[in-house]
């Protein structure tokens, strides 16, 4: 139980002779504060006994004379309330509640006239320590108190129960209290505030915590992890980096994996794969193996940069150790190695999962299809499919995506408009424009017009936003099947619906145009695009192989007096027929 002393403007002044009971009159008389005394009224005695107390410290005994009335207050942070002691001039025990039987009530009016020992040098110290931090504490100036419990053991056993309870005034009254009385709190009662301090993000209470416990020698692995998330949220992980460099450099023994893992996570939010790299390999280096922790760590910090190579070198590294991967990161493997096309890895990963019996979502299924059929893997992609549905998961658009990419890559068109037809008879809700998009692909691919005309009208009945994307495979399927008036026709219906035509539409048009002999219609289409080169390259291009000279030279001269260059083979056709006047 500590005996607090707090509030009082006190002069520490006067030593009691040894007899602990009393103090003589002037006549001799023993005068007891509690009890009657020779020659002096009671009303002199109640008022003597309202100004003096004894507190013990360091084996003296003072006495306290206010010269004003004060009161003894308890430790206040919150409603928290501590147990106060204190003691009369006759060793009386204390009251249970902690308040004197004459307890006084009223706050100090005067300054305290001096502060000797103890008291002086330890609030001077806090002070500097509040100055030097260069930013505002979360208690301001703590008060101290004189304490009766001196074993240290009991007393941070208190200090941990104040800090885990979030009440850091008391906490840190506690704390200085000890100092200033040459008592030392353990490492655990220090981490258990220095993380109170971070929680709050008092940084300079955090600081002043951590310093004394670097200059007592108390650090430990957990300090360092604490003080590092802290001056990487005040002042950036670069800042933390620096710390973690010196304090590995002077006490390497507490720098544990943790530690690591700490700075590590710090570089990954900052998205400094290079840093994450040194640490690693740092931690090879230094004897340390790594954890669960670690490799999470480090596959999603490489994953989210793009490093591939540096996330599946993390995870082989993980099973050499003796580690199983987490669910997350044989995700995170699946998603590298399907956007860096290498499936294989891909599905030997995920097969690593099934046998340890998770379920994939549909995400992950979802990549591995579009992997393979990017990589012309068709059948697999299907038999992926019919796993997918075997496990429950049911398809969505993404995955009827890439099983149309995976047939049209392959080559099988026409598997591709039957399994679109499929999909708008059983799942026409999830009908989207890529979807189309791919169906129509499939019909330029085969010069089916009429098949993406009959797409093109579903699109527009179906009140999706078409593009410039999906006009241009309508006159591409037109463009192969020979039929110009068709391609002009769907040319005239974008432009009428307010889409804006690209140099694609006007390429493949043009070209249809040409094979179709419509020559008046060419030159309103240059009338109306604005000078490209492609263009009119294009269009001397298919004249010249029409035999259309004359009008090929005429599209020429044009083309050079608005500035633009013909490219080496529009000068070729022009040299071949410079003497031919057709």
């Amino acid at each position: 139980m500590a005996a607090v002393w707090s509030g009082c403007s006190t002069s520490f002044s006067q030593e009691l002779p040894p007899h602990p009971r009393g103090r003589r009159g002037g006549d001799g008389a023993r005068i007891h504060p509690w009890s009657g005394g020779a020659g002096i009224d009671a009303t002199t005695r109640h008022a003597e006994a309202a100004r003096t107390v004894v507190v013990f410290a360091r084996g003296r005994v003072r006495v306290c004379r206010a010269a004003a009335p004060c009161v003894l207050e308890p430790d206040v942070a919150g409603k928290e309330e501590v147990g106060v002691a204190v003691w009369g001039m006759d060793d009386e025990p204390p009251v249970a509640d902690g308040h004197r039987r004459h307890g006084l009530r009223r706050r100090p009016v005067r300054p305290a006239a001096v502060e000797e020992g103890p008291v002086a040098a330890a609030r001077s110290a806090a002070s500097a320590s509040a100055s030097a931090a260069g930013s505002k504490s979360e208690v301001g100036g703590s008060r101290l108190h004189f304490l009766e419990e001196r074993d240290e053991e009991m007393l941070s056993r208190r200090l941990i129960k104040l800090s885990q309870s979030n009440k850091v005034r008391s906490a840190t009254e506690l704390f200085d209290s000890m100092r200033a009385s040459g008592l030392q709190p353990s490492a655990h009662a220090c981490n258990s505030l220095l993380a109170c301090f971070v929680r709050r993000g008092s940084f300079a209470d955090a600081m002043k915590v951590f310093e004394f416990m670097k200059g007592k020698g108390m650090a430990t692995g957990h300090s360092y992890t604490l003080i590092l998330k802290a001056v990487a949220t005040t002042e950036g992980y670069f800042a933390a980096l620096k710390m973690f460099d010196e304090i590995e450099e002077s006490d390497k023994k507490n720098v544990d994996v943790i530690v690591y893992n700490t700075v590590i996570s710090v570089c990954g939010r900052a998205k400094d794969w290079r840093q994450v790299e040194r640490l690693w390999r740092r931690l090879g280096e230094n004897s340390l193996s790594g954890t669960l922790m670690t490799y999470d760590l480090l596959v999603s910090t490489f994953v989210q940069c793009g490093q591939s190579e540096l996330a599946i070198d993390a995870y082989q590294e993980m099973f050499k150790s003796g580690i199983d991967p987490s669910e997350d990161i044989l995700k995170a493997i699946i998603a590298s190695c399907t956007k860096e096309g290498k499936w294989e890895f891909a599905l030997t990963t995920f097969r690593r999962m099934l046998s340890a019996g998770m379920k994939p979502s549909i995400i992950v299924f979802n990549s591995i299809i579009n992997s393979l059929g990017k990589a012309g893997e068709d059948e697999l992609a299907f038999r992926m499919y019919h796993l997918l549905t075997s496990s429950g998961l049911k398809p969505d658009q993404y995955t009827w995506s890439a099983l149309l990419s995976a047939l049209y890559r392959s080559g099988r068109c026409w598997d591709v408009l039957d399994l679109f037809q499929g999909i708008k008879t059983k799942h026409s809700a999830l009908l989207n424009n890529h979807l189309y998009n791919i169906a129509l692909m499939s019909c330029e691919r085969l010069g089916q017009w009429e098949h993406g005309l009959q797409l093109l009208w579903m699109m527009e009945r179906g009140g999706l936003q078409i593009s410039a994307v999906s006009y241009n495979h309508v006159i591409g399927a037109c463009e192969v099947a020979r039929m110009p008036k068709v391609a002009l026709k769907v040319y005239r219906r974008m432009t009428h619906r307010g889409c804006s035509p690209d140099t694609f539409t006007h390429l493949s048009v043009i070209r249809a145009c040409i094979w179709g002999s419509l020559w008046n219609e060419v030159d309103d289409i240059l009338e109306e695009v604005a000078p490209d080169s492609s263009v009119y390259n294009t269009v001397i291009h298919g004249l010249c192989l029409r035999g259309k000279i004359r009008l090929a030279r005429k599209v020429y001269t044009k083309m050079r007096s608005i500035g633009l260059k013909p490219d080496g083979k529009t000068r070729s056709f022009m040299l071949q027929n410079f003497a031919t006047d057709y």
